[in-house]
């Protein structure tokens, strides 16, 4: 337990398996039965929040290396442009009370499109509602790390990234008219475990961008990527009940026509260096593969069979890979210490 005072939240980072972009209000309501499916992995973010004397408001990251410091929340509330604006932006949002420094940290590697900013904005905004003693529920606390995101990266946000970090395991989102509906996955995750390969180029991904440009096109009615999405959505369905019953060669055939139609709508989604990993894996008898998040960059899963799992981790680092130790994570959002009226 952290000292009286203190308020530490974790969160974890994503993979995503079938669905995603559809999750982009309003995309998904022109696909009905919109699902994502996605797990969480125990690639972790971390936010800690600690009481200051007087007013002073410091915001830290760690794995950035920022550093900035406002002589009170007014001060803080009156700038417009920040060296950690995820810490600023949830801070005027939440406006605690006295000095206080929030602190930051994820162990994601940079733009590695495993919704590591995601995760970090559940720990944040999680924290902050604890130290302030404000109660929220999950969906609440969805509901603003999503829209804030929005206001930090200039784009639309999907939603999918953020139940992984609240929930942990594997997860299918739903994406009705009526709302937003999560469910666990009945898979167990060591099956998962024992056969997923996460895999960092080394290139980070610029967010957004990808996801954005497909946006547009969908809204400005092109019948190609309408055609894709509706495609998607099945695919994604069928990703559902195959997790459900541990129909890995089912998996693996729908994680290969995904990817193949993620690459038709976004062209920009691969790159080579993501071309010549996947084509590694697949000689080296790998299953499946596809990129993670929005592309560009970044992460991609390799699907392989158990006995297989090594073998292809070996050959995808021996071609410049970072493979990943990322296990399903079982746990979601974490939150220790007590609130500011606890005291």
């Amino acid at each position: 337990m952290p000292p009286p005072g203190t308020i530490v939240a974790h969160a974890p980072c994503r993979v995503d398996l079938a669905g995603g972009t559809m999750d982009l209000w309003p995309l998904y309501l022109f696909h009905p039965g919109a699902v994502t499916v996605n797990f969480a992995v125990n690639v972790l973010t971390r936010c800690r929040i600690t009481r200051l004397p007087e007013k002073t408001v410091r915001l830290k990251s760690l794995d950035t290396k920022v550093e900035e410091e406002f002589a009170s929340l007014e001060q803080l509330c009156s700038t417009h442009k920040f060296k950690h604006p995820l810490a600023a932006y949830l801070t005027r949002v939440f406006a605690p009370e006295g000095g206080f420094e929030i602190e930051t940290s994820s162990e994601s590697p940079a733009g590695a499109g495993i919704s590591g900013s995601s995760a970090l904005m559940i720990a944040t905004t999680a924290a902050l509602a604890r130290y302030t003693g404000k109660k929220l529920d999950r969906e609440q606390m969805r509901v603003i790390a999503q829209n804030v995101e929005a206001q930090l990266i200039k784009v639309p946000t999907g939603c999918q990234d953020y139940y992984p970090a609240l929930y942990g395991g594997v997860n299918a989102i739903h994406l009705d008219p009526d709302g937003i509906h999560h469910t666990a996955v009945r898979v167990a995750p060591e099956e998962l475990d024992r056969r997923f390969v996460l895999v960092y180029t080394g290139a980070p991904r610029q967010s957004g961008i990808n996801n954005w440009e497909v946006f547009k096109a969908h809204i400005n009615g092109d019948k190609k990527i309408f055609r894709n999405f509706e495609r998607i959505g099945e695919i994604a369905r069928a990703m559902h009940h195959a997790l459900s019953l541990a129909d890995w060669k089912q998996v693996a055939r729908l994680l290969r026509e995904e990817w193949k139609l993620r690459k038709t709508n976004a062209p920009k989604i691969t790159t080579p260096i993501i071309e010549k990993l996947v084509a590694v894996a697949l000689r080296q008898g790998a299953l499946a593969a596809k990129v993670c998040g929005a592309g560009g960059g970044g992460c991609g899963v390799f699907l392989t069979e158990p006995e297989n799992r090594e073998h292809v981790s070996a050959a995808l680092r021996s071609y410049g890979g970072q493979v990943l130790p990322a296990l399903v994570a079982r746990d979601g959002l974490t939150v220790s210490g007590r609130s500011l009226g606890a005291e």
